[in-house]
């Protein structure tokens, strides 16, 4: 006889789940017991954090649904900051928390508070589970929410009485989207002439574009109707490769290129309208500029004024939208203000002085081949990766996403080897990133998920030592002592290297990829950007 765990597993296979991220504790043995039963891998870590932000990135990287289990309690607390990211980003991450038999009695169980109430301001749906009767129909509700466009986290509290409950088990019918209504011919064709006419359009690509696999049809959107392409910062890229035609990143600290403030018209394919294109508002928007959306959630097409509505699947809809068009001049003005924006970021360093994150960007430069997954974590060394590489965005890039957290970056490089088990992994991280689950290091290389991490060690948050330097010509807790992440890496049982100079940062990386732990490039450098008025 099968029990609630099983039928709980089963129906997560079905959805092609192959791994679930945990720490192990109250109420989930069921699960565990039945995940070693339908052969589901259990990767397990040292902090719920952790957890969540593996299935958060796998979520985010793959699209697909993707799950999280954690005990009860603070546990649920601490998985909530990979729901929050997951929430951001609109990744289908599911959250089962266990809890103790008799939860949800009030009578003072076992960590017993309320563990929906919590997560449910960041979920599509969060409940708890009274009974194995409901458990099947409650859990179909909830992968449903997850997958179904604005896709995005959800929760469920399963006490441990309910999973060891005997069940007779159904076959699971799997999650199968509903295709949305097409939309109008004439309203494409509207749409069109509005492109065709414009003298300076501008296309914002987001995640929801990439989810919907849009590359193709961005890169023959943008060729065949002459128009610029930027992708706001920490949503996923479609630019696979360098093209004339992406002018970088958007809404970063550090600036943008004059793009978006001239445009006459802005199109909006899977992206957010929010702070990082101005609220598609004045002064980041000029008043008289056009407006128009493509998204698959009809709550984000209709959440802010614009001039065009297109809801469906962003790819098809950029395809049917493809036609001939000349805006050749705006293309060459772009580029050139694109180029003088970009030219702090790529000009080299002095010679003869400690290297900066300048170093670090151009010495993995030559490693970013179309096989290579690059993951970034961090705030200073993040800017350098986006301005300096910024003449591509491709999908197989992935940062922390939209909540712009720092941390993550262990656990979804553990993620993508577990997605992509032959391709090469590098996590580019800064020092104060790497620290925040470092010891997920013993995780990865006890469960033989090996990645090259290049920390960028600058003994601080750099880029508040940045802005502090320039506001007030001190700074005020963002330094800290120097970290050896190096020996750290060889205490947890992966691979240490110091690389002191440019060179041996590339030749570390190249052999870090052939090694079967984890390897740990430590690069000290000084504190630098080139918006920072000390420098």
């Amino acid at each position: 006889m099968t029990n609630a765990a099983d039928m709980v597993i089963i129906r997560l296979k079905a959805e092609g789940v192959r791994w679930i991220s945990t720490l192990c504790g109250n109420g989930l043995d069921p699960l565990f017991q039945a995940c070693c039963r339908e052969g589901i891998r259990v990767v397990d870590t040292h902090n719920e954090q952790a957890a969540a932000y593996m299935a958060d990135a796998n979520a985010r990287f793959t699209g697909r649904l993707s799950v999280c289990a954690v005990s009860s309690g603070i546990a649920h607390c601490n998985a909530l900051t990979g729901l929050a990211n997951a929430y951001f980003d609109g990744a289908p991450l599911l959250l089962i928390t266990g809890a103790s038999a008799g939860y949800g009695m009030g009578r003072g169980a076992f960590q017993e508070f309320d563990q929906v109430a919590l997560a449910e301001p960041i979920c599509k749906l969060s409940k708890a589970v009274q009974s194995a009767a409901e458990l099947e129909e409650v859990l179909g509700e909830a992968i449903s929410a997850a997958m179904t466009p604005r896709r995005g986290p959800v929760h469920l509290t399963i006490p441990r009485d309910v999973l060891e409950t005997e069940v007779d088990l159904k076959k699971p019918e799997p999650f199968r989207a509903k295709p949305t209504d097409a939309v109008a011919p004439s309203l494409i064709r509207e749409v069109t002439r509005e492109i065709q006419e414009a003298e300076r359009p501008v296309l914002v690509a987001g995640t929801g574009l990439f989810m919907s696999g849009g590359q193709r049809a961005l890169l023959e959107f943008s060729e065949k109707m002459g128009v610029p392409v930027v992708v706001p910062i920490w949503d996923r890229g479609c630019v696979e490769t360098p093209h004339p035609n992406f002018m970088g990143v958007v809404g970063a600290a550090s600036g943008q290129p004059r793009v978006l403030e001239d445009a006459d018209l802005v199109i909006l394919a899977g992206a957010a309208a929010d702070y990082r294109v101005g609220y598609i508002s004045p002064p980041t928007i000029t008043e008289s500029a056009r407006i128009a959306r493509i998204d698959d959630d009809p709550g984000l097409v209709g959440e802010v004024t614009v001039d065009f509505k297109l809801l469906g699947n962003p790819s098809d809809i950029l395809g049917r939208l493809t036609a001939e068009a000349d805006h050749g001049k705006w293309i060459q003005i772009c580029r050139s203000r694109v180029e003088e924006f970009r030219r702090p970021w790529t000009s080299k360093v002095t010679t003869g002085e400690q290297m900066t994150g300048r170093d670090i960007v151009e010495a993995i430069r030559p490693l970013l081949s179309e096989e290579l997954i690059l993951l970034i974590d961090g705030g200073n060394i993040g800017q350098w990766a986006h301005m300096a590489l910024a003449d591509h965005y491709p999908g197989r890039w992935i940062t922390c996403g939209a909540s712009a957290v720092v941390g993550w970056g262990i656990p979804g490089a553990m993620a993508a080897r577990l997605a992509e088990p032959d391709r090469p992994i590098l996590l580019l991280s800064g020092d104060g990133a790497f620290g925040f689950t470092v010891t997920e290091l013993e995780s990865a290389a006890r469960q033989d998920l090996p990645f090259v991490a290049v920390v960028a060690n600058d003994s601080a948050w750099g880029i508040v030592v940045c802005g502090q330097r320039e506001s007030w010509g001190s700074t005020v807790a963002c330094e800290t002592c120097e970290i050896r992440f190096d020996r750290i890496a060889e205490a947890m049982g992966a691979r240490g290297v110091r690389a002191v100079d440019p060179s041996g940062i590339g030749r570390a990386i190249e052999r870090g990829f052939s090694e079967r732990v984890p390897t740990v490039i430590d690069v000290p450098i000084r504190v630098h950007s080139p918006t920072d008025a000390k420098s």
